[in-house]
């Protein structure tokens, strides 16, 4: 469904993405992990046209959508979430999410009634004549994945929708995302929540400083001795490796 290949960026001296390439197969859901600061939400950019790539190319569904404007790639069937959720001040949880209805659907009463499906989807059905400013945090995450599942996407890209959440929530919202993929939608997830990504992902790409070290099951890159280094540095690793 999605061929990344070569993706690079520099922002002034530094190379925030760095030569990757992935393949994202149709019906699954995987992962690119790594510390703070590897490079993950700059590929999100690159790949979802927010930011143009210096080299590479983005091919989804076997068009090259290299540098296309998002609005272009989301109208062909690929949205991304945000790590920082905005609700659209003074309206409802229902008026935020058919906004995305909107992509497809003109008519306003189809677009809420498409709301009204999605919320009851990702489990804001009981709240959907909510101020969305009025959300608790997890409320808010769920908020942002309806507003993009509202686009009808094919492929949908989770930048750290579990962020913030306690341990409860997290629970929570993992049968959400399954069922998400259940629904036909591939989804590529961007997560710091080891739990997450081992219950959700059957694939994941390690990034550190811009640049893919592992990539596999997540339980066996979960031990690799590079991923290791990468999140707990080296002389960690080689403890660990040596106990």
């Amino acid at each position: 469904m999605l061929e990344v290949t070569g993706l690079s960026r520099a922002f002034g001296g530094l190379k925030a993405v760095d030569g990757v390439s992935l393949t994202v197969p149709e019906g699954r859901i995987v992962s690119l992990i790594g510390p703070n600061g590897a490079g993950k939400t700059t590929c999100f950019a690159l790949i979802t046209g927010f930011h143009r790539p210096d080299e590479g190319r983005v091919v989804f569904r076997g068009r090259d959508i290299t540098g296309w404007k998002p609005h272009r790639i989301a109208a062909l069937g690929m949205v991304r979430t945000f790590q920082i959720v905005q609700p659209f001040a003074g309206q409802t949880v229902r008026e935020n999410i058919a906004v995305g209805a909107h992509m497809h659907l003109r008519e306003r009463d189809a677009a809420l009634a498409k709301a009204e499906e999605v919320a009851d989807a990702v489990g804001l059905g009981d709240r959907l004549g909510v101020d969305a400013a009025d959300l608790t945090v997890a409320g808010r995450k769920r908020l942002e994945v309806a507003r993009a599942l509202a686009t009808d996407p094919k492929l949908l890209l989770l930048d750290e929708v579990m962020a913030g959440l306690n341990p409860s929530e997290i629970r929570d919202v993992i049968p959400v995302i399954r069922a998400i993929r259940d629904r036909g939608v591939t989804i590529l997830l961007i997560e710091h929540v080891m739990q997450a990504v081992m219950e959700l992902s059957e694939h994941t790409w390690v990034l550190n400083q811009g640049r893919l070290i592992a990539e596999g099951p997540p339980r066996d890159v979960a031990r690799d001795g590079q991923v290791i280094a990468a999140y707990l540095g080296p002389g960690m690793a080689e403890r660990l490796a040596h106990a």
